[in-house]
C-alpha cells in the first residue's frame, strides 16, 4: 500500500483489545474522545487510521502501566495500524508524532511497544540515506575485508588535547582500524573540540604515511545545529573521515539538518535509548527505532553487543545488528554498519561472528583494548587475532598458544 505507512505494536490491555485498538487509531488520526461534526463518512475514509492487524500473544505477566484502566485480566496483542500518508506528507518528525504521540498514554493500554516500521518509498525518496554506509566506510578506512578493529579514547572524559592525542598515536601504531571519542567529550575548556581535534588529525595523518591508509576518528560534533555544521567544516577541511553525533540528544530534525550539510560519514550513537527501549512493555524495539535514523542517513548505528556490561540480552543485539545489515526497501537498502561496543574483548569475537555471519561491522573495544596488560598496541593486536581465528574457525584458545598477546588478553578479561 504505498499510499500508506503503518506501525507494528505490542498491545496490553485489561479491556476489549478490539475497542482499544479503534480508541488508539482515532486518537492518531481524524478521532477524538467524542465524535464531531466535522468527523464525517467521507473525511473517515480520507484521513482515518486503520487496525490492519489484531492478534493475541502470550502475555509476560508482568506489571501493567500506571494509570491503566479496568479491572479485567491482561492481554497482550499484536497490533498494526495504518495511516494515509496524505496525513503527514513524507516527514519523519510528523511520523513519530503519528505512530508514537499519545498512545502511550490512554487509560485503556496497559503497555505499548513499536516493534516495526513499513514506511512507502516516499519516506526513502524524500531524505538522502546514508551517504557511505558499509562500502564507503571501507574505501575511507581501506579496510576491504574483516571487521574494522575500532576502539573509544578511554578515560571517556578528563584527557587534554595532548594526551588524548599520545594515546591515539600509541592506537594507530598498533594497527587499529577505527577510534572514536567517547560521547561524553564534548568541547569542555579542558579539552575544547578544535585542539583535540587538531592534535589528533597531525598523528593520523603522521601514522597514514607510513601505514597507507588513514585511520578513522569519529569525532564528537554533538551540539546546536549551527555547531554541528561548523564543527563538521572543520573535521572535512582537514582531511577527517568521520563525525560522531548522539542521535537523542540531537534528535530526527538536527540529525537530519546535519545529514543534509554532511560530505563525511556519520557515526551514530544511541546513547539514552535505554530508556525507550528497556522497558518490555512500553517504548521502541530497536529494528523499528533504527529505521528512523537509517531513513534520515547515518552510516553506522551501535547496538550494543554480546555478553555486554548492559542490560541487554544477547538475542536483542544480535537482532538489532542483523536490522541495521538488512534492506528496508528493494531500491532504497539503507543499510548501515552496526558497531558493537560495551564491554566487549577478544572473549566475544567469535559468539559475535558466529551470530551475525558477517564481518561488516565495527567492533569496539574500549577497555578491551586500552587496558591490555601489554599495552595499547598488545591490546589491539590481540582483538585482531581474535577476530581472524573466529573467522577461520579457529578456537580462541587454540589460536592464543601460538600469540603470548592474545593469550594475555584472554587471561586479563577472562
Amino acid at each position: 500500500m504505498s499510499d500508506r505507512f503503518s506501525a507494528d505494536y505490542i498491545l496490553r490491555t485489561r479491556g476489549d483489545a478490539a475497542r482499544t485498538a479503534e480508541i488508539a487509531a482515532g486518537e492518531q488520526s481524524s478521532g477524538t474522545f467524542v465524535a464531531i461534526p466535522g468527523e464525517d463518512a467521507a473525511l473517515k475514509e480520507r484521513s482515518a487510521a486503520r487496525v490492519e492487524l489484531l492478534e493475541q500473544v502470550e502475555d509476560p505477566g508482568t506489571p501493567v502501566q500506571t494509570g491503566s484502566a479496568g479491572d479485567g485480566p491482561v492481554t497482550s496483542w499484536r497490533m498494526r495500524i495504518s495511516w494515509p500518508l496524505e496525513n503527514i506528507g513524507p516527514s519523519l518528525p510528523n511520523l513519530v508524532a503519528t505512530v508514537a504521540g499519545n498512545l502511550s498514554e490512554l487509560k485503556q493500554v496497559a503497555g505499548l511497544k513499536i516493534t516495526a516500521l513499513d514506511l512507502p518509498e516516499a519516506f526513502l525518496k524524500a531524505y538522502p540515506g546514508p551517504g557511505f554506509g558499509t562500502l564507503g566506510t571501507r574505501r575511507l578506512t581501506g579496510v576491504a575485508d574483516g571487521p574494522l578493529i575500532g576502539t573509544i579514547v578511554k578515560p571517556s572524559v578528563g584527557l587534554t588535547p595532548e594526551g588524548t592525542a599520545t594515546l591515539v598515536d600509541a592506537l594507530c601504531a598498533g594497527g587499529i582500524d577505527f577510534i572514536k571519542d567517547d560521547e561524553l567529550q564534548a568541547d569542555g575548556p579542558f579539552c575544547p573540540f578544535e585542539d583535540r581535534f587538531a592534535k589528533v588529525m597531525e598523528v593520523i595523518d603522521r601514522h597514514a604515511d607510513r601505514l597507507g591508509r588513514k585511520v578513522m576518528y569519529a569525532v564528537n560534533i554533538t551540539g546546536e545545529v549551527d555547531e554541528m555544521k561548523r564543527r563538521h567544516d572543520i573535521v572535512a577541511a582537514r582531511g577527517g573521515t568521520c563525525v560522531m553525533a548522539s542521535l537523542n540528544s540531537v534528535g530526527l530534525a538536527g540529525l537530519t539538518a546535519l545529514r543534509r550539510h554532511c560530505s563525511l560519514p556519520i557515526h551514530a550513537h544511541r546513547n539514552g535509548w535505554g530508556m525507550l527501549g528497556r522497558p518490555s512493555d512500553s517504548g521502541w524495539s530497536y529494528p523499528a527505532w533504527a529505521t528512523l535514523w537509517r531513513v534520515a542517513g547515518v552510516d553506522h548505528m551501535h547496538v550494543n553487543g554480546i555478553a555486554n556490561k548492559f542490560w541487554e540480552p544477547d538475542e536483542s543485539s544480535v537482532a538489532s545488528a542483523r536490522a541495521c545489515l538488512t534492506p528496508l526497501h528493494p531500491d532504497h537498502p539503507r543499510t548501515v554498519m552496526p558497531v558493537f561496543s560495551s564491554g566487549q574483548t577478544v572473549l566475544q569475537a567469535d559468539a559475535t561472528y558466529r551470530a551475525i555471519g558477517s564481518t561488516d561491522l565495527i567492533f569496539c573495544a574500549g577497555g578491551g583494548v586500552v587496558a591490555h596488560p601489554d599495552g595499547v598496541a598488545a591490546g589491539v593486536h590481540a582483538l585482531r587475532a581474535a577476530w581472524e581465528a573466529a573467522v577461520a574457525g579457529i578456537p580462541l584458545e587454540q589460536a592464543a598458544r601460538d600469540d603470548a598477546r592474545l593469550a594475555a588478553a584472554i587471561r586479563a578479561f577472562s
